[in-house]
Parts: structure tokens; sequence; C-alpha cells
């Protein structure tokens, strides 16, 4: 199954939600005018927000409401599959960094809370942790999302990986100075899962950060087919996920494993 990915690594506005919902309306809009549209495009962590994290309770998303009805409606417009980055959501037993995932009906197919809390960035200070992990299917194609950190724990994609997944979304606002982990983890979570690895980092600063971009799309045989540099850009590539069952026979470690030992 042949799908084109178009990656969008933006700059935030830091706590202004207003303006980045404006900018991903213009920049949707600029890819859809293309004349080979993608079949998924795919946004960064936390775009509506940025690391604003003490003001989240003011500007986060109740019940993710809004994101959801902006979402279906673009996804039915253009009649593409989006994977929503992550907002922050409100509800009534905290704020979660939230990734949602829309079928080009519109339909809402993954909602996933960020797991992995990172207290570097204060995480666990303004964020409760998600605990649940569930693939969702588009195009026939098996796939998972995950979020940022999330990257750094293998044991956690793994399990996504087993219950079927053939492609991994992970949204990111990964900082410069961790460039080189970014680039690795991306690779090595493709090449020991024999998976697609479809990657989008956000570019620009905030107060406290500068970003990295390098929004990239890795094959199953760990070569990097799509990468950004650190500056805003909109990459697109297409990825055959025929490639998955090729090179998981060739290199049968599914079959190889041994779970009763780990």
């Amino acid at each position: 199954m042949k799908q084109a990915i178009c990656l969008i690594q933006m700059d935030i506005t830091f706590g202004d939600p207003e303006a980045n919902i404006k900018q991903v309306k213009d920049l949707m809009h600029q890819v859809m005018k293309q004349l080979n549209p993608p079949h998924v495009i795919v946004l960064p962590e936390l775009w509506t927000t940025g690391y604003d994290l003490k003001r989240l309770p003011e500007i986060s998303d109740p019940d993710g409401e809004r994101t959801q009805s902006l979402f279906s409606r673009l996804a039915k417009t253009y009649q593409v599959h989006i994977v929503a980055g992550s907002i922050p959501k409100k509800s009534k037993t905290g704020i979660t960094n939230t990734l949602y995932v829309f079928n080009r009906q519109g339909k809402v197919v993954n909602e996933y809370n960020k797991a992995h809390l990172i207290q570097l960035m204060d995480e666990h200070l303004y964020l409760t942790a998600g605990s649940s992990l569930k693939p969702f299917t588009l195009d026939e194609v098996v796939s998972a999302g995950f979020i940022c950190y999330d990257l750094r724990f293998p044991e956690w994609i793994r399990k996504a990986v087993l219950n079927g997944a053939e492609v991994l979304y992970i949204p990111a606002q990964w900082p410069i100075q961790r460039l080189s982990h970014w680039r690795s983890l991306c690779i090595a979570r493709a090449i020991e899962n024999q998976c697609y690895v479809i990657a989008c980092n956000r570019s620009g600063s905030d107060p406290n950060n500068q970003f990295a971009g390098h929004s990239m799309v890795v094959d199953p045989w760990g070569e990097v087919l799509a990468e950004a540099d650190e500056k805003a850009a909109i990459i697109q590539v297409e990825i055959d996920t025929d490639q998955v069952t090729k090179i998981r026979s060739t290199i049968p470690i599914f079959a190889d494993r041994r779970p009763e030992i780990y």
C-alpha cells in the first residue's frame, strides 16, 4: 500500500492558540492546493500553545472539542487523513498532551495521551500522563501514534508493533541540543521494529528552548527517505508499506523473539 505523507514542520507562536490555528489552516490549504496532494498530513506536538505550560489552564482545549471540530471539518473538506499533532486537552481529571487522528471522513480514529512526561521540561508539573495505547488504521495501513519523549521508550513502542503497527507517527517538540539523539532514535525505532517512522518536529524557539526541526521519514531498513533542516518546512514523501512485509520476511526478528526470557 502506497501513501503520500506530508509533514508540516512549523514554528509555533508561544501561548497563542488563535495565531497557531490560523497558521495551520493556511498551511493545510497550501498543501492541498498541490497538483498531487498527500494522503496523510502530520503536525507537531503541542502546536496550539507551545510549551507555555504555566498558562495551560487558560489556553488548553476543553475536552478537545475545538480541535475535533476543526480537523473533522478540514479532513472532510480536503478528503485527507490528518495526524493532528498534539494539543493540551483539559478535562475534569487534568490536562493531557493529546494526539488526535482523523480519517478523511472526518472521524476521530485515534486519541492518545502522552504516556511519558519529561521532567527536564517540567511536563510532570502541569500534565497528566496517559496509560493506554491502541493502533489505528488509515487506508488499511495499521499505524500507531506516540509523542516526542515516548521515542526514548522502545518497550512502549514495541507494544504497538506487536499489535500490528507498520507505521509509527511521532509528533514532537525536540530541542536542538539533543538533535543527534532525535535522529539516532528515529532511525533505531525504524530498524528494530522494521516499520516506517514518520516524525514531525517543530522549528523555531520559545522563551526557554531552541527546537531542532529535522522532521523525517525513515523506512523499515533505517534509510532516511526525507528530512527537513532546522527551518520551517513542508516535506512530502511516498511510503510503500509492502516494504514492511518484505523486510520482516528477510530478517524475521519477530519470529525469532524469545519473550519467555525477557
